[in-house]
């Protein structure tokens, strides 16, 4: 069931014009910049968009503005995890990875326990904070790392929002969603 929504989220996904994927990508992170979670948050880690994912650069700039550290997973696949770097560039620090991921170059992993904003990726969601992922289980890895106190945060168009995500009994939820249209929060 989860990979017939993937394929379907995949193909929404894919008939979103770039000029409003764009707009809709500055809205969501607008909004999400109006949310206490974003404004008491001093180190944010984000993932940094695929071409057909919500653009998080808006998000990532207005942090740096904001004073904010800005952190970036950076995977290990031997190790099957992701871990947080500081980036200070989107340009110098950041290139394409295998996968098809965009990541930090390199950089010293930073202490998860000081992490208070996790903006994490997904295909798809529901209204109880479930998260369709790629299908790797990183996110879902990292979110149950017993030193993560922070908040998950998930980001992503309207139009990735479904009635029920399958879940099992590795996937974590969100316990905020954020998209161009509004907030969504979740009791953990």
């Amino acid at each position: 069931m989860k990979t017939e929504l993937r394929q379907r989220l995949r193909k929404v996904l894919a008939g979103i014009h770039p000029e409003q994927l764009a707009a809709k990508s500055q809205r969501a992170c607008q909004l999400l910049s109006e949310q206490r979670e974003y404004m008491s948050a001093e180190v944010i880690m984000v993932f940094l968009s695929l071409p057909t994912e919500i653009d998080t650069s808006p998000i990532v700039l207005r942090a740096w503005q904001d004073r904010k550290r800005v952190l970036a997973p950076k995977v290990s696949w031997s190790q099957r995890r992701m871990l947080p770097v500081e980036i200070r560039s989107l340009t110098e620090e950041v290139s394409d990875a295998s996968m098809g991921i965009r990541e930090p170059v390199s950089g010293i992993p930073f202490p998860i326990p000081l992490i208070d904003l996790v903006i994490v990726p997904g295909l798809g969601f529901d209204e109880f904070g479930n998260r369709l992922g790629r299908g790797r289980g990183f996110y879902d890895r990292f979110l149950a790392h017993p030193e993560f106190r922070g908040v998950s945060c998930a980001m992503a168009l309207e139009e990735q929002m479904t009635t029920s995500i399958p879940v099992g009994p590795l996937d974590r939820r969100v316990d905020m969603l954020v998209t161009d249209q509004k907030v969504r929060r979740f009791s953990r």
